[in-house]
């Protein structure tokens, strides 16, 4: 589990914590002096106050769990430093509901700027050594002191670590690192193997790697940063909920459902998630225009970074989330660390009618293009809306009077969402040539059926029908760009 970027523990308070102070990690600063030193580090044009450590914990070994952190939260409240006479009391009093429709049109950088005006040193940024450095650029721009911190797995790519030693030296900050409890990773290991993922899925490792060290973390805040774009994961981060009392609103900012902060209790930690709105071509235009230094593996095809057995680089025509955890069925493409965006669409994913079936009208076509609030994706007059019976006739058929590809899908995957564009461009230059194209919806009640009959592994399967031939031939390609599926079709007809 060794980590290029160790720092020996070093807290990495951006302006908040001495720098030759060496605390210990996020949330195991057991005494703090409530001394107030000015810092002007970074933001040499305003006067800061920062905390300036008495006693710290000295961090654990590497190949030990991080400190313990029960002492903790009732310590680091005590710390707190009261900016402009606004006692803690007041604070927390804010109306969250008020403030995220506020702020629903604000710019990422007006979001980080109110995050970090509100809880100083009590909110810090979560980097995943990926582009969203673009939070630690917003929050430098701000001019306000901030902290980071980062989940070491001890399965990073060197890429990472190099990448999380880059960026400390470029903002003069250190980075505060987490990690596995030692028992915990030994124990899984020597009981199921290294790569036990591969075979039960990847919850149990993120739990033991990701999540539990996140929820130590917090345990010392009360807010976080977070880089979650709706446009990142279709299918779990497409609205990103703000939840306030009983409401659900589409922000920029959310009482964290899955979490708790120092003082304890669901709903005693505040989720900031300011480029929520911003597309990743945005996020890259900011980040080549400021000349933020990145994670190198961006240049070999990764787009969505996480541990090394886990990550792979994006093929054309695929989703930015399809690199990670690959083998596994689209709609667990969360970790854990995000839970609360995936408790709606659970519901939703079995498809349609209540049970997962299309409705279908009297010539087999699908009778709705919306079920349960989720659009139908691949529409044009270009694709067929194949039905149970009309899938069936075409797999009976021995000799068609044109061959077919068909794809086999459900709205909800983010991966079918991610080919869509190419698809219809597809089936729109097919149009007229004599090779009908089609759609399949196999989710839900249809799943089984289609597992049988039709070959379906995952979403999106695609398959061609020659004109004689009765079994449908399986594209074995994750390559969804228009080219490579001409290629497939021109080397089949």
């Amino acid at each position: 589990m060794a980590s290029a970027a160790a720092t020996s523990g070093s807290i990495s308070s951006h302006s908040l914590i001495s720098l030759d102070a060496r605390a210990a990690l996020i949330g195991s600063v057991r005494h703090l002096e409530a001394s107030i030193v000015p810092s002007t580090f970074n933001c040499p044009s305003q006067r800061r106050w920062a905390v300036k450590p008495l006693h710290a914990v000295e961090p654990a070994r590497r190949n030990d769990s991080v400190a313990p952190l029960a002492a903790a939260p009732a310590t680091m409240a005590e710390a707190v430093v009261e900016e402009k006479g606004r006692g803690r009391e007041e604070e927390e009093k804010v109306d969250y509901d008020q403030l995220a429709r506020k702020l629903e049109n604000a710019s990422p950088l007006e979001i980080m700027d109110k995050a970090l005006e509100k809880f100083g040193s009590d909110i810090a940024i979560a980097f995943s050594g990926a582009e969203d450095v673009a939070l630690i650029e917003y929050a430098r721009l701000t001019g306000r002191p901030f902290r980071v911190f980062s989940l070491d797995t001890g399965r990073l790519n060197p890429e990472t670590y190099r990448f999380f030693d880059a960026v400390e030296k470029h903002y003069g900050i250190h980075i505060e690192y987490m990690f596995p409890d030692a028992g915990e990773v030994q124990a899984l290991v020597r009981s199921k193997g290294l790569f036990s993922f591969y075979e039960d899925g990847h919850q149990e490792c993120c739990g033991v790697r990701k999540v539990r060290p996140l929820r130590r973390a917090l345990k010392g805040l009360r807010a976080w940063i977070t880089g979650q774009r709706k446009d990142q994961s279709p299918g779990t981060r497409a609205q990103i909920p703000v939840v306030q009392g009983a409401k659900v609103i589409q922000l920029d900012m959310q009482v964290d459902p899955s979490f708790e902060g120092m003082d304890g209790g669901i709903g005693s930690l505040i989720k900031w998630n300011p480029v929520a709105n911003v597309e990743g071509k945005d996020i890259w235009n900011f980040l080549r225009t400021m000349d933020v230094p990145v994670n190198s593996l961006h240049s070999q095809g990764y787009v969505s970074i996480g541990c090394e057995p886990c990550t792979r680089p994006v093929l054309p025509g695929q989703h930015e989330r399809e690199g990670r955890w690959w083998w596994e069925d689209a709609k667990s493409k969360e970790c854990g660390l995000h839970k609360g965006n995936t408790s709606q669409e659970e519901a939703q994913k079995l498809g349609t009618n209540g049970n997962g079936a299309a409705a279908v009208n009297g010539n087999g076509a699908a009778a709705v293009n919306s079920v349960n609030g989720i659009p139908d994706i691949f529409e044009t007059q270009a694709i067929v809306n194949l039905s149970r019976p009309g899938i069936e006739n075409l797999l009976r058929l021995e000799n068609r009077r044109e061959p077919w590809l068909v794809v086999l899908y459900a709205p909800w995957c983010p991966f079918c969402q991610g080919m869509e564009a190419s698809y219809v461009e597809l089936a729109e230059k097919l149009s007229g040539t004599g090779i009908k194209v089609g759609k399949f919806r196999a989710d839900g009640d249809q799943k089984t059926f289609a597992q049988q009959q039709l070959q379906l592994g995952s979403f999106p399967t695609i398959l061609f029908f020659p004109k004689h031939a009765s079994r449908p031939i399986k594209y074995p390609s994750e390559r969804r760009d228009v080219d490579s599926l001409l290629a497939f079709i021109n080397a089949l007809r």
